[in-house]
């Protein structure tokens, strides 16, 4: 099979169901940020070492979730109900990761700057990317109906990747930078 159609020359793409639609509307909008943000993870999955073997299986299963997460943003205008949906274990698998890390982590008192070891870094950029993909995911969901969880887990996400962040700089002995206003 070729990786080539060549039927997207001309601004199209298809939805799953094979609609058609142009590549610039709110839904494949939607899809592409999940996909960036996608792309992200497995970047910062990429330069984690060994001794974060847990965080990487679990941004691992957290790339699955977005790929249903973006199955679900195809299938908005279908009547597909064999898709993999986003369920409440997948928000309370994200919750329990912020709980089990924060625990190692200083109260938040003041904001803090983004930055710190190229993990973090990474971890932050991926934070602002979910929070992207979760803007468009809302104005997605005013033009069509979505699964409620769908912009609960990028909610989620962006949390999760926020105290990722914290937690990466802490493990790696690196302070975190305060905002000075």
């Amino acid at each position: 099979m070729k990786i080539y159609t060549k039927t997207g020359d001309q601004g199209e793409t298809s939805l799953l169901g094979g609609k058609r639609v142009f590549k610039n509307c709110v839904e494949m909008e939607a899809i592409g940020e999940v996909d960036e943000l996608n792309s992200f993870l497995g970047t910062l999955i990429s330069y984690l070492d060994e001794k974060f073997d847990i965080e990487k299986k679990s941004l691992q299963k957290i790339q699955n979730k977005l790929f249903n997460l973006g199955s679900n943003l195809a299938a908005v205008q279908t009547d597909l109900v064999k898709i993999p949906k986003i369920k409440d274990n997948d928000l309370e698998f994200l919750e329990n990761n912020i709980d089990e890390m924060s625990i190692e982590l200083p109260e938040l008192t003041q904001f803090i700057l983004p930055g710190g070891s190229v993990t973090a870094s990474l971890a932050f950029q991926a934070r602002a990317v979910c929070r992207r993909a979760e803007r468009v995911i809302i104005k997605l969901d005013q033009h069509y109906e979505l699964e409620t969880n769908i912009p609960k887990y990028l909610n989620r996400l962006s949390d999760y990747l926020f105290t990722l962040a914290r937690y990466l700089n802490k493990k790696e002995s690196i302070a975190e930078v305060t905002w000075e206003k």
